[in-house]
């Protein structure tokens, strides 16, 4: 057993939640379902190995940017489509960022952006920092041009 889990608390929306969540990450599942009649009141899944908890508790508790879920892409197709299903009827944030149809944040980052705005040359890590910070949805190619100085 895992010594730390998410727990999320949804508002009369876990059972849909845990649908939308799992269509949208292919390495999922889910492990334990409980019901109230038709209503899924707690549950336990995965997605892409990741565990989860989560409680349908009621309009007590929001989530907030606060907490975000960061989703690692290698290619900008990954991004396009976790952004994409993700967004859709969410919001879409600034440098990365969106909030979904639950109101859970997520950061869908290019791996190769780390390599960016860590790189010892400060100049090409500002330009590539600069570049993020005028998208909304991130751009591979954007990205690499800024950082090339192109």
């Amino acid at each position: 057993m895992k010594k730390i889990k998410p727990f999320l608390w949804f508002n009369d929306n876990l059972g849909e939640a845990i649908d939308f969540y799992t269509s949208v990450f292919p390495n999922s599942k889910v492990e334990q379902i409980s019901k109230n009649g038709e209503k899924v009141v707690s549950a336990a899944f995965q997605l892409e190995g990741q565990d989860f908890l989560a409680l349908d508790g009621g309009p007590h508790f929001t989530f907030s940017p606060a907490v975000s879920f960061f989703v690692n892409c290698e290619t900008q197709e990954e991004i396009d489509e976790f952004w994409e299903k993700l967004s859709t009827g969410g919001e879409a944030q600034r440098c990365g960022w969106l909030k979904d149809k639950f109101g859970l944040s997520w950061q869908i980052i290019p791996s190769v952006l780390g390599k960016f705005l860590q790189n010892a040359d400060r100049e090409k890590a500002n330009r590539a920092m600069q570049a993020m910070l005028s998208m909304n949805k991130l751009d591979i190619k954007t990205l690499q041009e800024a950082f090339e100085g192109r």
